[in-house]
């Protein structure tokens, strides 16, 4: 029997109608002026004005910001930092996709320990208290919402950092499926199949333990059963919250058992020629599963009979590919993106061991 831990700092609000929580959730925390965190997107959408009419209702005064991409890097973060310092602000909520709750937890750092987000990068750097925060996601994906770590691209280097604390984890995460159904299917797909893959990547890691493994069996099962539905009806609430629900288990699962070489592989295509994350994973994805199968085949097939095909009918359900090919890679790039791949954090975690060689045959695979 192995030591394992299990951490869940998060507590989860549920179910239709959700958002009307918010005001509630925000005064529970004993937030009076928040930073509202949404991207532009968010704004355009209507998803911000609602949601800052319910805090207002509350009594909250709300102070927006939308000046940030959908990958956050770290003049985005500090440019929100900068914009909070003289707010008085007493908490912050990101209402919106990954982006904006990793933008949220970037200015948190930022703002309460007074230091570039650069010096974040890895584990526990944060020495100072960090301000309550509350997500709110409009999609189903990341999982930040469940995490302490926030992803936050270097400007300079476009290597996306791992910034992670326990400070930085959200204390409260309200999860509407309403807010899924009006997502373009772009956002559905991409967002949707990065839940996919957490659920996959986490089921196998080699940190995995009996906890971790029981939140990313049940992910798969919310996802896989729901995955297909939300595309042939948009408009489907139950299955765009089973996507919700899956999306966070997965994003609770990373936090205990972490990610593997598909997300190893993923990030230098979107570092090196702006990839779309979860079009990077679904080509990816199929093939990373062949390639773990000599070393944890059976517990691919615990899943489905057969993981990866069943990986590449859910993504062209969803109108992803499932080959570099059609991304237009170079295949002349391989050697330097498999060195990128190999210096990736998740890919210590993967159950086969995994090099610049064996991204280099990933690569391959996938092309």
């Amino acid at each position: 029997m192995a030591l394992f831990g299990f951490c869940c700092r998060v507590e989860l609000i549920f179910g239709p109608g959700a958002l009307a929580r918010l005001g509630e959730a925000a005064r529970t925390l004993g937030m009076t002026r928040v930073l509202l965190v949404s991207d532009p997107g968010m704004v355009a959408a209507g998803h911000y004005q609602r949601g800052a009419d319910i805090l207002e209702r509350a009594g909250v005064t709300v102070l927006p910001f939308h000046d940030f991409g959908c990958n956050p890097d770290t003049e985005m973060v500090e440019r929100g930092a900068a914009f909070a310092a003289g707010l008085n602000i007493d908490g912050i909520i990101g209402l919106g996709g990954g982006s904006s709750l990793d933008c949220a937890k970037g200015i948190n750092f930022v703002l309460t320990n007074g230091a570039p987000m650069r010096q974040f990068h890895g584990w526990g750097k944060a020495t100072r208290p960090m301000l309550p925060m509350i997500a709110a996601p409009t999609t189903a994906g990341t999982g930040s919402e469940a995490q302490s770590y926030a992803l936050i691209s270097d400007a300079e280097t476009h290597v996306k950092m791992a910034c992670g604390d326990p400070k930085a984890a959200f204390r409260m995460a309200i999860l509407d499926p309403e807010l899924l159904v009006s997502q373009p299917d772009g956002v559905r797909a991409a967002a949707g199949y990065d839940a996919v893959s957490h659920a996959i990547e986490t089921w196998v890691t080699t940190k995995r333990s009996p906890l971790s493994s029981a939140l990313s069996r049940e992910a798969w099962r919310l996802l896989d059963g729901s995955f297909e539905r939300v595309f042939a009806r948009p408009d489907d609430v139950e299955a765009c919250g089973n996507l919700q629900l899956g999306a966070f288990l997965a994003g609770l699962a990373i936090e205990n058992s972490m990610l593997g070489a598909a997300h190893a592989c993923a990030n230098p295509l979107t570092a090196t020629y702006g990839t779309t994350h979860g079009v990077a994973i679904a080509a990816l994805l199929p093939h990373v599963v062949r390639w773990n199968e000599p070393v944890v085949g059976g517990a691919y097939r615990e899943l489905s009979p057969d993981l990866p095909a069943r990986l590449e009918t859910l993504a062209a359900a969803a109108g992803l590919p499932v080959r570099l090919a059609p991304l237009a890679v170079p295949r002349e790039d391989f050697p330097s993106l498999a060195e990128a791949a190999a210096s990736q954090w998740t890919g210590r975690f993967n159950p086969r061991p995994f090099d610049a060689a064996g991204a280099l045959e990933v690569y391959e695979c996938a092309y």
